[in-house]
């Protein structure tokens, strides 16, 4: 087995808070209950020794967050020391002076523990829900993120765009504990968010859901290859791994245990999005086979998945999402625990 050189990989955990049934009980845990499980879960994942704790934003009635930066305040005060990220901010519709003044204020409160991680996100509910076009969803994501960096380097700005209104010496506060707030840009598979996020020296988080993971060899190189170019020092061009994970003593015991819940998440989000597909348990075997990129097993398979990704990308940050599909409490606490005590000692 391969091992990491340096400081290694930070671990954490995300969730979108997403509810769905149980397809083993049929029953649906209500908005409050959610909510209430993911401050527990990020309590566990601290106590645990895990490095970063996300939440995710919609805005449709089968999620309960669509406010991360209030979800990982009630987070903040109850935990010390892991660093909360939004996973993600769905950039294109939401006020980049909002955005920053909001996730400004948990920095505070989490005495400087406050990152952003922005993206488009996958659903579209929030462009009418916020007076947006559709057709203009690449050019709100350039203006917002283009803004959003200033406000982040600087405390009275001047800025001009069509989408909102302009800003002259407007004062910026609150200010962070961070000097500047950690930025990343999610990217799911395009090179053009790529080149972006490498452009603008931020952090790229790639989501990474299956598939072959030499497929997202491509957009690293081009990330890198665009931060270099436009002089942003190599230190600053980080790249973070985020996708499905689920982790029990063996890998055929994972696979038993979560082909109900993962064939379950894929059947209500395809719904979502106007498609009637549902995964069989040969679909899944393929999805959760060894040269994947879903990690889906033992500790062992889930770190092997883990550093082949490493020498394809040599990132450093790898987030799980475990709680998805109407997964029960308890499932999600177990692989908190194995996260924690058996996979990070193999990767250290």
């Amino acid at each position: 087995m391969s091992t990491l050189k340096e400081n290694g990989i930070e671990i954490g955990i995300y969730t979108l808070a997403d509810i769905g049934p149980d397809p083993v009980t049929g029953k649906t845990i209500g908005m409050k209950q959610r909510i209430d499980e993911m401050i527990e879960a990020a309590k566990l994942a601290e106590e645990a020794g895990l490095a970063i704790f996300g939440v995710g934003e919609h805005h449709r009635l089968d999620y309960a967050v669509s406010s991360p930066a209030v979800v990982l305040a009630a987070i903040a005060n109850a935990t010390n020391r892991i660093r909360l990220t939004s996973a993600t901010s769905v950039i294109s519709t939401l006020d980049p002076v909002r955005l920053f003044e909001d996730f400004a204020t948990l920095d505070l409160i989490s005495n400087g523990r406050a990152e952003i991680l922005a993206g488009r996100g996958a659903f579209i509910e929030s462009f009418p829900l916020f007076g947006y076009d559709t057709n203009d969803y690449n050019e709100l994501f350039s203006e917002h993120m283009d803004l959003l960096l200033k406000l982040n380097e600087n405390e009275i700005v001047s800025w001009d765009g069509k989408f909102r209104s302009s800003l002259k010496n407007a004062e910026i506060s609150p200010r962070p504990v961070q000097e500047q707030l950690p930025i990343w840009i999610g990217v799911g598979g395009t090179p053009e968010s790529a080149a972006r996020a490498g452009r603008l020296g931020v952090g790229m988080a790639i989501a990474i859901l299956g598939g072959d993971p030499m497929r997202f060899k491509p957009l690293v190189d081009i990330y890198r290859k665009a931060g270099l170019e436009a002089g942003h020092s190599p230190d600053k061009l980080t790249v973070g791994v985020t996708g499905h994970t689920y982790l029990a003593e063996t890998t055929e015991a994972a696979k038993d245990e979560f082909y109900p819940y993962y064939a379950n998440y894929w059947n209500y989000v395809n719904r979502q999005r106007g498609m009637g597909t549902r995964m069989s348990r040969s679909d899944f075997e393929q999805m959760a086979s060894p040269e994947t990129a879903l990690f889906v097993g033992g500790p062992e398979q889930v770190v092997e998945k883990i550093l082949r990704q490493h020498e394809l990308y040599g990132h450093t940050r790898f987030l799980a999402q475990i709680d998805i599909g109407g997964l029960p409490f308890d499932k999600v606490q177990k692989n908190i625990e194995l996260l924690a005590t058996e996979v990070m000692p193999m990767l250290k």
